[in-house]
């Protein structure tokens, strides 16, 4: 029984099952439900399974060893999502993440199926009730009765099967809309030139039977009549040649138009995602959404949706001149139509499922591409140019064959509608040839037809070619609107209230909590600043520091509670007005590739020359920037290459010091730099948070010295607020903080380490430009 159980799993199948009849069952265990995979972890196609029965929970993945396995419990968990064309079903505990799967969205619907089924399981267990999975008379995920003969559930098909994504493209056309007055000019061009090229057929008719057949039964050509004829095809020629350079110039302006707004549109939404998207995003993926699908579609848009409608008005036209000459003619002509669109339906999910697996190939090989040559430092210092060529080259491979099986799919059906069209014209051959051996039609319209029926089988097999064009462009379509559809997790106010000219900087947290999925990071948390002050935050790695100032400066929203600034929960100022007033000096400071004087004017690009050297001077970056060889004008590599740790770090205040904020944030701002660097940069910090808000993470306590207070987080709490000598005072977390940190540099016992040491025993609160007031 097992084995057939097994079997039939294996049989039911499109994919190659992994170990199916392996699968290593309890007595008395039944499988009641299995899913397919066909993701690896690092997102490569590869088969796996995922089996359900009565008492487990059973997975494995090609190439694995044994299967892994869970018994069913309270508390178990199978969460299902899907994101930019990959779905994923994660097993959960209550306080943990267990396992990941993931598959593409051709498995999508039997992983849902999967989810449900899992729950049903559970809930079933709770109830102490048994299953009738192995009823074949019921649906393994509704338990609804089956039609007869069938094993497909209509209630589930209704509600899990999505629409074929060639619909997809239906959106695309607000995208065309503004060039719609082009775009008709060009169709009538076309629709005209169309027409022209129909003329020299029915020319041959009187060539052939009022001039050629007479001719060679001996009478005489009048010549002024051929001339005509003749002036005639020269005439239809000359014509669709000016309509077809028209057609042709006009649309390719409207192509690259199409292109330039797309590529805008997705590009601006991008912007106004907020930062949980693209942590889970490659690069590499992103760019190729941008750049190649773009472009892929707008040739869709401007070209061959408009070849697809002329080539339907051309077959239209041509069927009934066709049928005007002779109506059973026609009739055979039309013969092969209803097997060429049986190809096309059978063959077009195929076609959409191979592009979808081909986008999702050649994001990883541009992964590779966006990892390794902005890292290529990093790969020459560990001597990895082989292990890099290596990954090049398996998602290189991983792309010729998911396009070798696409391919193996087209080569046999663009031959295969090549031979109807060539059977179908071999029976209009014999088919004319018998009636003009019975006299019911001339030579001259034989040949009127044959001329006919080239154009009207050319225009067939382009028809044909537009499923692969149209399954490709639907495929790239759904990966822009992943990009479209999704909606930030930081929303504009409906109603923005606008903020003051400049902010007084005074934050109120009020009982906030945040989650990162379902782990959650801060708990509870109150906490007063009051304008000007400076907050130092410590705690261990993980206490939540770095979630904190990210979401005062709203990178995110809280879950729970309110933030205020001034009195206003920033959820209801405008993103972008709010952040204005908000400067950030990072840990790695990012510089973009252009002039020091545009990376320092990055935050306010009208700012002047004089007001650009004045924040470099207050960043103590005008003597360093004054020795290289362009100055200000000097460019820096890509992400500041061209400069030191420190001189980034400078570059990167200045720029803060520039849009002249009322709450400033520090991350780390010094960690990464030696004590004399520190010194510098300690320097600029002083003169940037005079008379702002100021909140500063800092793992070296030594730079937290002149905080008015300081903040002691663990696990997304805090734990003690005060200054310095009431916390050393209290021997709490920070005295502990402060004490293991003292130990580790006297441990050191030398250079910048007893430095820090020397920092750490002075550690008297010096009063900031706001306590002084």
């Amino acid at each position: 029984m097992l084995g057939l159980v097994v079997a039939a799993m294996h049989s039911s199948s499109s994919e190659p099952v992994v170990g199916a009849n392996e699968v290593p069952l309890a007595c008395a265990e039944n499988v009641i439900a299995r899913c397919d995979v066909d993701l690896n972890d690092r997102l490569h196609f590869a088969s796996g399974q995922l089996v359900l029965t009565d008492q487990r929970l059973l997975a494995r993945m090609a190439g694995a060893s044994e299967w892994q396995s869970w018994p069913l419990r309270t508390g178990l968990q199978l969460r299902h999502h899907d994101h930019a064309g990959i779905a994923t079903l994660t097993l959960q505990t209550e306080t943990e993440r267990v396992m990941a799967w993931r598959c593409t969205l051709a498995l999508n619907v039997q992983a849902l199926r999967f989810v449900r089924r899992f729950e049903q399981r559970l809930d079933e267990l709770a109830r102490g009730a048994t299953t009738e999975a192995n009823d074949p008379a019921l649906c393994p995920t509704c338990h609804a009765p089956l039609p007869p003969e069938s094993d497909e559930c209509p209630a589930c098909e209704r509600e899990l099967n999505t629409p074929p994504s060639t619909w997809v493209l239906l959106r695309l056309g607000r995208f065309a809309k503004p060039y719609q007055g082009q775009l008709l000019a060009g169709f009538l061009l076309m629709l005209a030139s169309t027409g022209a090229t129909l003329v020299p057929p029915y020319l041959t008719i009187p060539l052939m039977d009022e001039v050629l057949i007479p001719f060679q039964s001996g009478q005489q050509i009048d010549t002024g009549y051929v001339l005509l004829l003749l002036a005639g095809l020269l005439g239809s020629g000359l014509l669709a040649w000016g309509l077809g350079w028209a057609r042709t110039w006009i649309l390719a302006l409207v192509s690259e138009r199409i292109a330039a707004d797309l590529r805008t549109t997705t590009f601006d939404h991008l912007m106004t995602l907020s930062l949980d998207y693209f942590g889970a995003k490659r690069t590499g993926d992103l760019i190729s959404r941008v750049g190649s699908e773009t472009d892929r579609i707008s040739v869709f848009l401007s070209l061959h949706a408009l070849d697809f409608a002329t080539d339907v008005l051309m077959l239209l036209m041509t069927s009934i001149i066709l049928f005007s000459i002779n109506p059973w003619l026609a009739l055979v002509t039309l013969l092969p139509l209803p097997f060429i669109a049986w190809m096309i339906h059978t063959v077009r999910d195929r076609l959409r499922t191979g592009f979808e697996k081909i986008d999702r190939v050649w994001g990883d090989v541009t992964n590779v591409l966006a990892d390794t040559i902005p890292g290529i430092r990093v790969v020459k210092a560990f001597a990895q140019e082989k292990r890099e060529s290596g990954r090049f080259k398996e998602a290189n491979q991983q792309n010729l064959a998911v396009n070798d099986k696409l391919n193996k799919t087209w080569s046999l059906f663009s031959p295969t509608v090549t031979l109807l069209t060539d059977m179908g014209l071999l029976v209009v051959w014999a088919f004319g040839i018998w009636q003009v051996s019975r006299g019911d039609i001339t030579v001259g319209v034989l040949s009127a037809f044959l001329a006919y029926i080239g154009r009207f089988y050319g225009r067939l097999d382009s028809m044909s070619r537009i499923v692969s064009v149209t399954q490709k462009a639907a495929a790239g379509a759904k990966r822009i609107f992943d990009i479209l559809d999704h909606v930030s997790n930081v929303p504009e106010p409906a109603q923005p209230v606008p903020s003051a000219a400049r902010l007084q900087g005074a934050v109120t947290i009020r009982d906030i909590g945040f989650r990162y999925g379902n782990r959650s990071v801060i708990r509870g948390l109150n906490l007063d600043i009051r304008p000007g002050e400076m907050i130092g935050l410590v705690g261990h790695s993980g206490s939540g520091k770095s979630t904190l100032v990210n979401l005062i400066c709203r990178f995110y929203d809280v879950t729970e509670g309110a933030i205020l600034v001034d009195g206003t929960d920033i959820r209801r100022y405008a993103v972008g007005d709010y952040r204005r007033h908000i400067g950030l000096v990072l840990q790695e400071p990012f510089l973009f590739f252009g002039t020091i004087a545009e990376n320092i004017a990055y935050g306010k690009p009208d700012a002047t020359r004089e007001q650009i050297i004045a924040a470099a001077r207050a960043a103590h970056a005008h003597e360093f920037i004054l020795r290289l060889p362009q100055g200000y004008d000097s460019l820096v590599g890509e992400r500041g290459q061209g400069l030191s740790g420190g001189e980034r770090q400078r570059i990167s205040i200045a720029r803060a010091l520039l849009i002249d904020p009322a709450i400033l944030i520090l991350d780390e701002a010094t960690s990464a730099v030696d004590t004399e660097t520190e010194k510098e940069i300690q320097k600029a910090l002083d003169n940037l948070v005079q008379g702002r808000t100021t909140i500063a993470i800092a793992h070296r306590l030594s730079t937290l010295r002149k905080a008015d207070r300081l903040v002691v987080m663990d696990r997304g709490e805090v734990v003690e607020v005060g200054p310095h000598d009431a916390l050393m005072a209290a021997q709490g977390a920070y005295w502990r903080l402060y004490e293991a940190q003292a130990r580790r540099a006297e441990a050191d016992g030398e250079g910048g380490l007893e430095h820090e040491a020397a920092l750490l025993a002075h550690q008297v609160p010096q009063p900031n430009a706001h306590t002084a007031a």
